[in-house]
């Protein structure tokens, strides 16, 4: 997933972007309000950890202004312990989710996994595709029962194949969830990845859809 942390407080931020980032996820981050804005406005995350103590502006106002320009990602906000007004005026922001500090960071993940299936219609954390299988919460994926071994670049790129099987991903969009903002984005590396991983994939599986991008299906209706 690419993931959007906003919180304010240094020492748990850089806490939670390690986490996601050990857990193999894209990660940007920002403690203020404003930016937080700007990057949800436009940038595409498949969630948003979101404070609502920011400065510049709050989270719940970066929310409705999100919600009100039909920004549709999934957001988790993060709460005060008992404060059980800010849940309900986050849920009725349009949040998705939300979870009291202080929190363990499993349940943090566990939470933005069960965001991600609802969002993308998966019923649990294994994801399948012909004899593909990926599990999202151990990071890990097989074919036909034999474990992959993939560098973390290419279980990146093979999750969001699966997270959006059957649909055409363009060159531009595979790198933006593959590379954080400040990293130096090349699109003809996927080229690379693509390669790799078809070499590692059942024949056929991957497309290549002309002037448009990458698309994954199962082999048997490849060729469409």
């Amino acid at each position: 997933m690419r993931l959007l942390v906003v919180e304010d407080e240094p020492v748990l931020r850089e806490q939670l972007v390690q986490a996601l980032r050990d857990a193999g996820h894209t990660v940007e981050e920002t403690g203020d309000g404003r930016e937080a804005h700007y990057l949800g406005d436009a940038e595409n995350f498949d969630a948003v950890v979101l404070d609502l103590g920011l400065p510049q502006m709050d989270g719940l106002s970066v929310l409705r202004r999100w919600r009100s320009t039909g920004r549709r990602m999934p957001v988790l906000i993060l709460t005060a312990r008992g404060s059980w007004q800010e849940k309900v005026e986050g849920m009725d922001a349009g949040a998705d989710d939300y979870l009291a500090k202080p929190f363990h960071m499993q349940e943090l993940q566990a939470r933005l996994r069960a965001l991600l299936r609802r969002q993308t219609g998966h019923a649990s954390s294994q994801w399948q595709c012909g004899e593909i299988a990926l599990d999202t919460r151990s990071a890990r994926a097989a074919v036909a029962g034999q474990p992959l071994a993939l560098t973390s670049h290419e279980f990146k790129l093979l999750a969001l194949l699966m997270q959006k099987k059957g649909q055409v991903l363009s060159r531009t969009e595979l790198s933006e969830h593959l590379y954080p903002l400040d990293e130096d984005r090349d699109s003809n590396t996927i080229e690379v990845f693509i390669a790799r991983l078809r070499k590692k994939l059942p024949e056929g599986c991957i497309e290549t859809v002309r002037g448009l991008g990458y698309r994954l299906v199962e082999p048997a209706a490849s060729g469409a």
